[in-house]
């Protein structure tokens, strides 16, 4: 219970801190900079937000239920996760604050927020290929390979084939890890 109950607070404590920040506070700061409340004009943008919500709960739960972590680099699943979205790309979690991003552009109609997005965008590709890559190559050895060669980076795909790990079962960390990602 004591663990469950950790596992919980440091997932809302990363989601307020990273997601939080740069998917609602920096674009709010945009959008309120010149002291005007902004006004919503695309409601039907609000879909796009509800899905980028959905899909961070979706990959947090993952990470925690399946790898005992947190999409924190600092907390990463202690398991490899390829389950749910991570069998059909594997940066689902980047992709869902990009929705959110996104999301509130459209909403706002704010070529600023658009902007915002297009180099959050690039930082996060930018920090996929030089830090998390790499550093999952290290952690999870040729599992991790195969797992790159099948799932793609960004653009999301039906699984090719089925991933040991995606009926729910976690492999420990290690080169003979199942298939799968700790990815964002």
């Amino acid at each position: 219970m004591a663990r469950t109950l950790s596992l919980v607070i440091r997932n809302l404590l990363f989601t307020v801190a990273v997601p939080g920040l740069g998917g609602v506070w920096v674009p709010w700061r945009i959008l309120t900079r010149d002291g005007r409340t902004p006004v919503a004009v695309a409601w039907e943008a609000t879909a796009v937000i509800a899905a980028g919500i959905a899909l961070y709960a979706w990959c947090t739960w993952n990470f925690a239920a399946v790898g005992g972590g947190t999409p924190g680099p600092w907390d990463a699943p202690r398991r490899v996760v390829a389950t749910g979205p991570h069998r059909w790309v594997r940066n689902p979690i980047y992709i869902a604050a990009l929705l959110v991003v996104l999301g509130q552009a459209w909403l706002f109609m704010s070529l600023p927020v658009l902007a915002y997005a297009g180099a959050m965008a690039l930082c996060c590709h930018l920090f996929v290929i030089g830090y998390e890559e790499p550093t999952l190559r290290r952690r999870f050895g040729s599992a991790y390979l195969e797992y790159r060669r099948t799932v793609p980076r960004w653009i999301p795909r039906p699984p090719r084939r089925a991933v040991r790990a995606a009926a729910g079962h976690a492999a420990p960390a290690g080169p003979d890890a199942v298939h799968g990602e700790v990815g964002r």
